[in-house]
C-alpha cells in the first residue's frame, strides 16, 4: 500500500479541550529526539531506516514477516500461560490466539516495572501500542499489541518509588523496598514481603477519600501483596487498567523464552567485538554532530549481563587477555565459551540495553515499537547492533506525550492569564509576575519607575565621567550592577513578602505546579495514574487513550 493511500489514525472524538505544545518549546529536550521528531528523515544514517509517519508501517509488514524465524507456538504458549497467571482478559488471550497466525505482526511498547505500574508515560506507552494495533486492524492487517515489562533491569531503587498527589494537594513519595532485595537482584526477581502493606496503607492514608477509591484499593491489594514477584504485581495491576484493550504481557525473564532467544545470544557473542567497535564508532559519529550518545561504550564493553545461579545480575568484561570475567568472580570465559554456555544455559543471560531491541524483535515479529525520548536516543546506536546481527531495523516512535490538566489548575491558569508554558519559568518566577500584575501593581509601578529614573541619573553621570576620566565611567559600570543587584533584591523581598500575605494565591500556584510540573519535570515523569484514578475513576483510562493522536509528535494538554 502507497502511502497517499494510507488513512490516518486521528483521536476519536473527544470529550475535553486538548492543546498540543512542541516538544522544542520543553526544556531540556535533547537535541537528537528534537530533531527526530521534526523530521527523521534527515537522520536516516543513524536509524537504518527513515519512517515519518505510522501511515508506513504496513510497507514494512513483508520485511519483518521474511525474517521472522521464531517459532511462534512456542512463544505463545509461554505468553498464554504468563498472561493467563496475571488475570488477562478474555481479548488479551483472543490476541495471543492471534500472534500464533503466520501474517499476524506486534506493535511493541515496554517499560521496567515500577512501584504501582511507575510513572504516567507507562500507560502512554501501552495505550500508544493499543492505538497503532486498531489502526492496521482497520486496514486489515492482522496486529497485536505487546507490553515488554523490564524484569531483567537491576537498579531496583529506580523502580521501587511512586508519587501521587496528596490529601493536600502535595506531592507524596511513596516507597517499597522488600528486606530481601540485594544488590544486582533483577526487578522481577524481587519478592514483595509485609512491608508492601505499610506501602499499600500510606498510600490510601494520603489519596483522598472518593467515590472510586473503595473499588481503586481493593485493585491494588490484589495485585500488591506479600509472595508475589514484583514484576508480576506490575503486570496484574497494568492489566486490571488495561485488560480491556487485549494488551499482550511479556516478561523476558521466562526460560522459555530465553531458549527462544539462544540463537541471538549466541551470535552477539560471537560478534561482541565488531557490535562493541561499531557502536564506539557511531558514538562519535553522534557527538562529531553535537548529538549526544545515550549509552556509553567502553572499550570493554559487553553485550549481555551475566545471570549468577543466586539469580544476580552481572556485567561481563573483557580482559587485557582477551577473556571475559565478571568481577568478584574468579573464572574467566573465552567468547567460545560464552556461546558454548548461551547455547546450553542462555538463562544465564539478559541483554544490555542496545541489544535488548534487537532480542525483542528476534522473539516478536515487531513492526514498530513505542518509546520515549532516551529510547529514541538508544536506536540511533542500536541500529549499528541490527545491521552486525542482520536483524532487520525497526521503527521507533515517540509514545503518547500528555499532561493532565485538572479543572482547578486551568482555572488557576486562567485566573493569572498564564500559559502552561509559562511554568518552564519556575515557580519563583510565576510568584513575582503574579504580585506584580495582581497583588500589587501599585509597588510594581514605584519599582520600575525606581528603577528607570535611577538608570537615566546613572547614564547622565556616564556620559559626564566619560569626558573627565574614562578609567571612571568603568568603575560605575561595576556600581551601576551592584545598585541594581541590590534594587532587584529588595524588590525579590517585597514579592515575598505580599505572598506570604496573600495564602490563598501562594497555595493555588504550589498546587498548580505540584501536579502539572513536579520537581520541576513534565507531570508523566514522576506522577503516577493512581492520583487521577482515585478522582476520575475507570474511565481516565479511555479519555486518555481516545486523546491519542498518532499523527501528532507534540506534547498534549487534556483539560480534565
Amino acid at each position: 500500500m502507497s502511502l497517499e493511500d494510507a488513512n490516518p489514525c486521528a483521536a476519536s472524538q473527544r470529550l475535553f479541550k486538548v492543546e498540543t505544545l512542541p516538544f522544542s518549546n520543553i526544556p531540556n529536550q535533547s537535541k537528537l529526539f528534537i530533531e527526530y521528531q521534526q523530521n527523521p528523515d534527515e537522520l536516516a544514517e543513524f536509524y537504518g531506516l527513515s519512517v515519518n509517519s505510522h501511515t508506513q508501517i504496513s510497507q514494512r509488514i513483508p520485511t519483518v514477516l521474511e525474517n521472522y524465524k521464531t517459532d511462534r507456538e512456542a512463544l505463545c504458549d509461554a505468553l498464554e500461560e504468563m498472561n493467563a497467571n496475571c488475570g488477562a482478559s478474555e481479548k488479551t488471550l483472543e490476541n495471543i490466539k492471534l500472534l500464533r497466525e503466520a501474517d499476524c505482526v506486534a506493535i511493541v511498547s515496554g517499560q521496567q516495572a515500577g512501584l504501582f505500574t511507575g510513572p504516567l508515560y507507562t500507560i502512554y506507552k501501552a495505550l500508544s501500542a493499543v492505538r497503532l494495533t486498531e489502526c492496521l486492524r482497520a486496514r486489515g492487517i492482522k496486529a497485536v499489541p505487546v507490553f515488554w515489562i523490564a524484569t531483567e533491569d537491576h537498579d531496583f531503587a529506580e523502580v521501587s518509588k511512586a508519587n501521587v498527589i496528596g490529601r493536600e494537594s502535595k506531592l507524596v513519595e511513596l516507597k517499597n523496598e522488600p528486606q530481601r532485595c540485594y544488590e544486582n537482584l533483577p526487578v522481577g526477581y524481587v519478592e514483595l514481603d509485609e512491608t508492601i502493606k505499610e506501602t499499600v496503607n500510606a498510600l490510601f492514608e494520603n489519596l483522598p477519600h472518593t467515590e472510586f477509591t473503595d473499588d481503586l484499593r481493593r485493585s491494588v491489594e490484589e495485585c500488591w501483596k506479600p509472595g508475589v514477584n514484583f514484576g508480576d504485581a506490575f503486570a496484574k495491576l497494568l492489566i486490571k487498567f488495561l485488560g480491556e484493550y487485549g494488551l499482550i504481557m511479556l516478561c523476558p525473564l521466562d526460560e522459555r523464552l530465553k531458549k527462544l532467544a539462544a540463537p541471538l545470544y549466541v551470535e552477539a557473542i560471537k560478534k561482541s567485538e565488531e557490535i562493541v567497535k561499531a557502536l564506539q564508532a557511531r558514538n562519535k559519529e553522534l557527538e562529531s554532530k553535537n548529538y549526544h550518545a545515550q549509552v556509553f561504550i567502553a572499550d570493554g564493553y559487553f553485550p549481555l549481563f551475566w545471570q549468577a545461579k543466586n539469580k544476580t545480575r552481572h556485567a561481563l568484561k573483557q580482559t587485557g587477555e582477551k577473556t571475559y570475567r565478571v568481577k568478584d568472580i574468579d573464572r574467566e570465559f573465552t567468547l567460545e565459551e560464552l556461546a558454548d554456555v548461551a547455547s546450553r544455559e542462555p538463562q544465564r543471560f539478559s541483554p544490555s540495553v542496545v541489544l535488548r531491541s534487537v532480542v525483542q524483535d528476534y522473539l516478536l515479529p515487531t513492526v514498530a515499537y513505542f518509546g520515549g525520548a532516551a529510547e529514541v536516543a538508544y536506536f540511533a546506536q542500536s541500529a549499528e547492533v541490527y545491521r552486525i546481527l542482520d536483524r532487520p531495523q525497526t521503527a521507533i516512535f515517540h509514545r503518547a506525550s500528555f499532561t493532565l490538566v485538572e479543572s482547578k489548575h486551568a482555572k488557576t491558569l486562567e485566573k493569572y492569564d498564564l500559559r502552561f508554558e509559562d511554568l518552564f519559568a519556575g515557580m519563583e518566577n510565576v510568584l513575582s509576575k503574579i504580585v506584580e500584575k495582581y497583588l500589587n501593581r501599585e509597588m510594581a509601578t514605584v519599582f520600575a519607575e525606581a528603577e528607570e529614573k535611577i538608570n537615566v541619573q546613572l547614564n547622565r553621570l556616564d556620559q559626564n565621567l566619560s569626558q573627565i576620566e574614562p578609567t571612571l565611567a568603568d568603575n560605575l559600570a561595576n556600581r551601576r550592577r551592584k545598585i541594581l543587584y541590590h534594587i532587584g533584591s529588595l524588590r525579590t523581598k517585597f514579592q515575598h513578602a505580599q505572598i506570604r500575605k496573600d495564602k490563598v494565591v501562594q497555595r493555588q500556584i504550589e498546587t498548580a505546579f505540584a501536579s502539572l510540573l513536579p520537581h520541576k519535570g513534565l507531570q508523566e515523569r514522576t506522577l503516577n495514574v493512581l492520583s487521577f484514578h482515585n478522582l476520575y475513576g475507570p474511565n481516565l483510562i479511555d479519555w486518555i487513550y481516545d486523546s491519542i493522536d498518532l499523527d501528532d509528535k507534540g506534547h498534549r494538554l487534556i483539560y480534565l
